[in-house]
């Protein structure tokens, strides 16, 4: 998963959404030094992404892509199932994404100085260029792939990608409607538990 569903399985607490939005530069038990809320969005991103790597509809997915971008065909299907998150955003939520997506970027103003530094230096391209919003396109989606391949010097050449989504765009799409059922339901699971944990 990325950035968006993170952020969208965090449910309604803020600094959880914040958590689960910077985890990925969080290494082992480093996370106890924040706030309890992001520890647990935290912990929750980590969950998340276990039972993403291990789920068999997303490895699925995910084998399309290997032979032609080999290690980083999971990180492709992450911003591919994240196109398929905006695009049919108002499946999942009743508020529109452009309002959902702005109440965030103000969460993370507001919260400034509980971030990493990590996330500091990402947010003013990230709102700048409205990223979570722009995965609603596949002209969004190839703008984001492209800027991921120029950080890894173009020997990812993720950037091509957008070729097998338009060509098995029917079937990723499928893949994560019946993916993203199951991981609602796990992501509800997993934060009552970690929740119940902090309580005691």
């Amino acid at each position: 998963m990325n950035f968006l569903a993170h952020i969208y399985l965090s449910g309604d607490d803020d600094l959880i959404k914040i958590g689960n939005f910077m985890a990925d530069g969080i290494r082992g038990n480093d996370y106890r030094n924040f706030n309890p809320d992001i520890q647990k969005g935290i912990l929750l991103h980590r969950a998340i992404d276990t039972f993403t790597d291990t789920h068999p509809i997303f490895r699925k997915s995910k084998h399309r892509l290997h032979e032609a971008y080999g290690h980083y065909s999971g990180v492709i299907m992450d911003v591919f199932y994240d196109h398929f998150l905006a695009k049919n955003w108002d499946r999942y939520s009743e508020t529109p994404l452009e309002t959902y997506v702005a109440a965030f970027y103000s969460s993370l103003k507001e919260h400034y100085d509980l971030l990493t530094e990590k996330t500091k230096g990402l947010m003013p391209y990230m709102i700048e260029r409205n990223w979570l919003v722009s995965y609603a396109s596949i002209d969004g989606i190839a703008t984001i792939l492209f800027q991921m391949d120029q950080r890894t010097k173009n020997r990812s050449r993720m950037q091509y990608s957008v070729r097998e989504l338009q060509e098995y765009y029917v079937n990723f799409e499928i893949e994560f409607t019946l993916f993203f059922d199951e991981i609602k339901q796990f992501a509800t699971d997993k934060l009552a538990e970690i929740t119940h944990d902090f309580s005691n």
